[in-house]
């Protein structure tokens, strides 16, 4: 009978901790224990299990010393199934070490066992302690299950590397994990992250139909996200609704991500219905999401009314918004809500401060960068290395490449970052040397150059038409860092061929690159092209751009001005012709300055400035005194020559 009633009051201890943990109430659940152990209830292996769960919500190094205690004091020293929760309790409590002492000291190890020891090297990024591990793991006879490779994949994620994805694409292909839809959806996930749209495809494509879940097509939708696919993101949409399967939260979340530019705005309003008929809109991460997406499309008024209606905003609510005017160049809007965030007693986090840097850079509000630096050091968020890259790079872009070199200066801990930003800002103001200086000292402090870094080194070279300089840049990049060069490298390469007159050898760096030419690396050479008043060849990549951009004023233009140096004014007549008839329009220009802190715009031909009379009045006698001056000079020199 006593033995009934201590099982009996085991079972209810048990069931009192369990529920604790699961509610997430870990104190009281350490609490029940403690009360357990005083009316004299011995625990058992259901016991510990969830007791180092609760010591692993909390993260107390302490609890964790003491439930261990009390296990090795128990009969379940070596229960395997307690173990590895001492395993797990250590790993989610960041005590790697003690963790894996205990994992050595298993007389008896299953594969959660193992799974839990690699779970703790994955997140810790120890990728060859990972795989050492799981070198031992495979010899001691224990095959890897779809958890292993769910963690092997994660361990390689950081890398940002396609081909280790592929080898273990491989090592699940050879076991047969491959069909596993979780390790398939996993695979989709990490391979768009390294930049492999196309084998995220070939994955996706490979799963069974009839073991899609949403999951699978979410993961899909994600990857198109990454690479702003908004139309095959918005097609994998329409597959989920035609399987006849339920979108969620998730599925909304990526289609609105993939709708970040002006022309992915009617697809993001329908995802907008699509979302208040599932009953998303609801959700505040939904709401953060639209706005930016509406922000991004180019329509900040819908965004702001979005904003407006929010009954509960978080800090990263009010930084969507502040973003999206910054990034439109609406300063004084950014601004003015940025203020409002702080009065109602939110406060502005790391994001929402170099949101406001980056719009500062774009629109050269130099007085108002420096004011947030001031901010940024009166909050101690200038201790941020990042906060420090992003106002270097705000000072060179405002033109005050002073304070960018001082601060570059200043800095205790530069990163490649640090390093590259400061090798743009060079760049940027014209100091070719010292860019290169820059690169040189880097190297020689044993920073690793990334793709960024060789892309600002490269434009230096092609700022100072630097063309061996470029080549011998090129060729360190591919062949002693192993980077493959991005468009935009080929893109530089191409323009400083360019400007040396090396346009044969351009055409042929386009005509062989890896992947199709974009707009932008044909826009280079027709500007060698009239540079150099190569007639013929700008025709040919004029028509290229027509086929890529009907409608962009650009290359319309550009020809023009060739045949215009030229003299050849029937075929200035016959381009303008061709623009009127497919309507396409140039883009009026835009000066911004700043006076007292307020932004002010003016585009050509617009006269809707309140000052605009008293302006331009302004702006014609400057003009006229500018003409006299020229009048004189003229007067000048003519008197001095016929004097000699």
């Amino acid at each position: 009978m006593n033995r009934f009633s201590n099982f009996s009051s085991l079972s209810f201890w048990n069931s009192n901790i369990r529920e604790a943990v699961n509610r997430g109430h870990a104190l009281k659940a350490l609490l029940l224990f403690r009360q357990m152990k005083q009316t004299g209830v011995t625990p058992n292996g259901s016991t510990f299990p969830f007791v180092a769960k609760a010591c692993a919500r909390i993260s107390h190094l302490r609890n964790c010393q003491m439930i261990h205690a009390h296990v090795s004091k128990s009969c379940f020293q070596s229960n395997v199934f307690v173990q590895t929760a001492m395993v797990d309790m250590y790993i989610k409590c960041g005590h790697l070490e003690d963790a894996h002492h205990v994992f050595a000291g298993m007389p008896t190890r299953d594969i959660a066992s193992w799974n839990a020891m690699l779970a703790g090297f994955a997140q810790s990024s120890f990728i060859d302690r990972f795989f050492c591990l799981l070198r031992q793991m495979r010899l001691t006879g224990i095959h890897p299950d779809s958890v292993t490779f769910l963690l092997l994949i994660q361990s390689v994620l950081d890398l940002k590397n396609p081909k280790f994805v592929s080898a273990v694409h491989s090592f699940a292909i050879q076991i047969g994990f491959h069909i596993d839809v979780s390790v398939a959806n996993t695979l989709i996930a990490v391979y768009a992250k390294c930049g492999d749209l196309c084998s995220a495809e070939i994955v996706f494509d490979e799963i069974d139909s009839g073991v899609r879940s949403v999951v699978s097509w979410n993961s899909m939708i994600a990857a198109y996200a990454n690479f702003e696919k908004y139309d095959k993101a918005v097609d994998c949409y329409k597959g989920i609704l035609e399987c006849g399967l339920l979108p969620d939260i998730s599925t909304i979340l990526n289609l609105l991500s993939s709708c970040v530019q002006p022309k992915a705005l009617f697809q993001g309003l329908l995802i907008h219905s699509h979302g208040i008929q599932l009953g998303c809109d609801a959700d505040v991460c939904v709401v953060n999401t639209l706005i930016s997406m509406y922000s991004k499309c180019g329509d900040v008024h819908a965004a702001r009314l979005l904003f407006d209606g929010m009954s509960v905003r978080t800090c990263v609510s009010w930084t969507v918004m502040i973003s999206g005017y910054a990034e439109k160049g609406y300063m004084d809007e950014a601004l003015a809500l940025f203020n409002t965030m702080e009065v109602t007693g939110e406060s502005p986090d790391l994001v929402t401060v170099l949101a406001l840097i980056s719009g500062c850079g774009q629109t050269g509000s130099l007085e108002l960068g420096k004011w947030i630096d001031n901010y940024s050091i009166d909050k101690g968020l200038k201790e941020n290395t990042v906060v420090c890259n992003a106002l270097i790079d705000m000072y060179a872009k405002c033109g005050s490449f002073s304070n960018a070199k001082e601060l570059f200066c200043s800095m205790a801990n530069k990163t490649v970052v640090s390093w590259t930003t400061m090798i743009t800002a060079c760049a940027l103001s014209g100091d070719v040397k010292d860019a290169l200086d820059l690169f040189l000292v880097m190297l020689h402090m044993g920073m690793k150059p990334n793709h960024i870094t060789f892309l600002a080194v490269l434009q230096a070279c092609a700022h100072g038409g630097l063309l061996e300089r470029g080549l011998e840049c090129f060729n360190m990049m591919t062949q002693k860092y192993g980077i493959r060069p991005g468009i935009d490298h080929y893109s530089c390469m191409v323009d400083l061929l360019g400007r040396k007159g090396q346009l044969k050898e351009a055409l042929e760096i386009i005509e062989w690159m890896p992947f199709e030419p974009d707009a932008g690396i044909w826009s280079a050479l027709l500007s060698a092209c009239k540079l150099h008043a190569k007639k013929e060849m700008g025709k040919y990549v004029s028509e290229r751009l027509f086929k890529l951009e009907p409608h962009v004023a650009v290359p319309y233009v550009e020809l023009a001005n060739i045949y215009a140096s030229a003299g050849m004014w029937d075929r200035v007549a016959a381009i303008r012709r061709k623009m009127k008839y497919l309507q396409v329009k140039k883009c009026p220009g835009q000066s911004i300055i700043q006076v007292s802190g307020k932004t002010h715009i003016f585009t050509v031909e617009d006269r809707s400035h309140p000052e605009a009379l008293c302006i331009y009045d302004m702006l014609d006698g400057l003009t006229s005194q500018s003409k006299q001056a020229k009048l004189t000079n003229s007067k000048v020199i003519l008197n001095m020559n016929i004097i000699s």
